[in-house]
């Protein structure tokens, strides 16, 4: 089955009678190269490491929109009928709409979980009622309505033909047809709380005001405020504030930009109906500082990313989107590609089910260790004997690599704590030498030994110069990162900064020998004062300068610098960049041109790939052809763009035409001496046009005012 163009029409195959069983996940996993009870073993630990980044990081999203949501729940509750009389309710005035402005920032991606989250808390603990709206969904008033309708009443709403001459009507008729699809809604709702609230039958009322049932307000979300169509929302306001009074209403604007946006969309006559509270999310800044801490700096999950890799995420991040979600995607990504790709990621896992992985790896598995760089390193520096037996003997290699894996989840577990703890002392520093977040010293500990840069060096000048109750605050806060480790080697550093900020409590003790001796060394300073002749004046000035270069470090200065060189060695003994340990590449992933490729998309690359390359694409074998030609049996707009692509700044239709039917024609099988050869007709005239029309929606040309038969052509080059 085969076409001869893709502008011809509408292809259907039939399906065969066999029924083809649905690949899932784990059937494209497994088709790559390797064993595949390996490659089995591999999707199941991506699976599971990836259930754990997901759960983590939805908690996390709970955990840091719990404020502002808690905040709109309440607003929400305020806006039932047994609240009215309450002083929230009673600045409002009759005909004001209760509206809740949430400012979520740029990162437009992110704000799908976010409003998902609180529809969802709005169902369960305030009102059954709500509806989310999107701009693209609600061109015109009347697509408003119905998809209002249709999300809060769970029917399907019949739509009227909409002509042009009702369109025009639509501002004038606005109100007549918007109240019959109110009343309607009024009528269900009114219904609703009826059903809801006949709950016991025996009980009678006192009084119908004291005991009515509440009214759970209907809850409109406008994710996008800025999309939609000032006209529409101003129409759907006015109608809405005419029905508050049957209907207990509430908004909730989805601002990106700046809350001035209401005002701008809205004119006073239109914004003074609406009670509006303003309501600021968590910045997505905040947010990824957040999701780096608890995702990727920790020992918690074994998958790890290369400085590359990360720098690639982050820039996206910075420069593109601002969007966490996109950045977790892009983590997950990476996740999928490194166990894909590398049978040896069977040992990227948590430590006891990586050694018994280790145990169960075969030959091929074994020799793909020896193939490491890292690996290859370590074997360098090891005697003869040692290296001999390690490239023949597998058992060995076993034991060995045991205790490597083991290493590496050791260097895990102390490289972040004291990470943090240098991240403590300097993100506070003057013009941040080591960066202001702890992603930038992360990345800066990544490519190198993080002591050898020169604004390591300028951090230390600086710590030295730090204040007494500065220094001791900033070493109790690594006491307690300190602390939280399970590690034998941190609870050791854990002890000996114990002791260091015990001796600085001390101080305070020896403050009386301190002033004596600063007196003593500014006694001359004093006899400065009393009547001299020149002899003694130089005499005196030549005491001070020898006082000063004999002068002792005072007790709180020899206890700074003996702080600071315990901070310097946890750094120099556990800051090492990853690439120094062995069998880094088992839990590192580093392709960052992958992560790159699939992330920044190149869409106008993409295109002239495939026009120029089609069978990469149809997988058609008529279209194999050599490098930089086009097989005369490919698609009409391929065989057009190769033929454009010869012809200079402007294109003659008509020679453009001729080009193309001569093509098409040696496709067809003709004859070359025929005098129907390259002659063209109908049926080639209607393809061809077909193909420039393509052409120019693709934007590789454009008509041209200069000659009226030409077209411009917009780019140049090939794929």
């Amino acid at each position: 089955m085969s076409t001869t163009s893709v502008s011809k029409g509408c292809f259907v195959f039939k399906p065969n009678a066999k029924k083809k069983r649905s690949l899932t996940a784990e059937d494209y996993f497994t088709g790559c190269s390797g064993r595949a009870e390996n490659s089995k073993v591999r999707f199941g630990i991506c699976q599971n490491l990836w259930d754990r980044i997901k759960s983590e990081t939805e908690a996390l999203q709970d955990e840091l929109n719990r404020n502002v949501l808690d905040s709109l729940l309440d607003l929400a509750r305020k806006c039932s009928s047994t609240h009215r009389s309450s002083d929230w309710a009673s600045k409002m005035r009759a005909s004001e709409i209760p509206t809740a402005a949430l400012v979520l920032g740029v990162n437009v991606p992110d704000h799908d979980m976010t409003f998902q989250s609180l529809s969802e808390l709005l169902q369960q603990s305030v009102t059954p009622h709500v509806a989310s709206v999107q701009a693209n969904e609600c061109a015109t008033l009347k697509h408003l309505m119905k998809k209002v309708l249709e999300k809060l009443t769970g029917a399907v709403v019949d739509e009227e033909d909409d002509d042009e001459e009702e369109t025009e009507q639509m501002s004038a008729q606005l109100h007549r047809s918007a109240h019959c699809s109110f009343s309607t809604l009024c009528d269900w709702y009114n219904t609703k709380t009826r059903k809801s609230s006949s709950g016991t039958p025996g009980k009678k009322r006192s009084s119908p005001s004291k005991d009515e049932p509440p009214r759970p307000p209907v809850v409109i979300i406008f994710k996008d405020l800025e999309a939609f169509n000032p006209k529409v929302l101003q129409n759907f306001i006015l109608i809405c504030s005419l029905y508050i009074e049957r209907l207990p209403l509430m908004f909730i604007f989805g601002i990106a930009t700046s809350p001035s946006t209401v005002q701008h969309m809205l004119p006073h006559s239109v914004s003074s109906l609406l009670c509006i509270e303003l309501f600021q999310s968590l910045s997505c800044t905040q947010h990824l500082a957040t999701v780096i801490d608890k995702l990727i700096l920790t020992p918690q999950f074994p998958f790890k990313l290369n400085a590359k890799v990360m720098q690639v995420l982050i820039s996206i991040f910075l420069y593109h989107d601002f969007s966490v979600r996109n950045f977790i995607k892009g983590v997950q990504l990476a996740l999928l590609e490194h166990f894909h790709s590398r049978p040896l990621s069977v040992l990227c896992c948590e430590k006891k089910e990586a050694v018994q992985n280790l145990l169960q790896l075969s030959h091929q598995d074994l020799e793909r260790v020896r193939q490491l760089p890292s690996f290859k390193r370590y074997v360098e520096e090891l005697d003869r004997q040692e290296q001999v037996s390690l490239s023949s003997d597998d058992g060995h290699l076993k034991d060995v690599c045991l205790k490597l894996i083991k290493k590496l989840h050791k260097y895990h577990k102390n490289y972040y704590p004291v990470l943090r703890c240098l991240h403590t002392l300097t993100c506070s520093l003057p013009r941040y030498p080591l960066g202001k977040q702890i992603r930038e010293l992360h990345l800066i500990c990544l490519e190198s030994n993080v002591w050898e840069s020169e604004d390591y060096q300028s951090a230390l000048k600086l710590l030295k110069m730090l204040a007494k109750d500065e220094l001791i605050s900033l070493l109790q806060k690594c006491a307690e990162i300190l602390q939280a480790v399970k590690s034998k080697k941190m609870k050791r550093a854990f002890v000996q900064l114990e002791e260091l900020l015990d001796k600085f409590k001390q101080l305070d003790t020896a403050a009386e020998t301190v002033s004596s001796v600063e007196e003593i060394v500014t006694s001359p300073v004093r006899n400065l004062q009393k009547k001299t002749d020149l002899f003694q004046l130089q005499k005196t000035l030549l005491e001070m300068n020898e006082s000063r270069r004999s002068k002792r470090l005072s007790p709180f200065e020899v206890l700074r610098n003996e702080a600071l060189e315990f901070i310097e060695g946890l750094v120099k003994n556990h800051l090492f960049p990853p690439e120094s340990q062995t069998l880094y590449e088992v839990c590192y992933y580093s392709s960052s041109a992958t992560v790159r490729r699939h992330l920044n998309a190149t869409p106008r690359t993409s295109v002239q790939a495939a026009l120029s390359s089609p069978y990469y694409y149809i997988q058609n074998d008529k279209l194999k052809a050599e490098d930089g030609s086009v097989s005369n049996a490919a698609p009409d707009i391929c065989i057009a763009y190769k033929l454009h692509l010869e012809c200079g700044r402007l294109i003659n239709l008509y020679d453009w035409l001729e080009a193309y039917s001569t093509v098409v024609s040696a496709a067809e099988g003709k004859d070359p001496d025929s005098e129907d050869f390259g002659k063209v007709d109908e049926v080639k005239h209607a393809r061809f046009i077909r193909a420039v029309s393509e052409l120019e929606f693709l934007g590789f040309i454009k008509s041209t005012k200069q000659k009226t038969d030409h077209v411009a052509r917009l780019t140049w080059g090939g794929c």
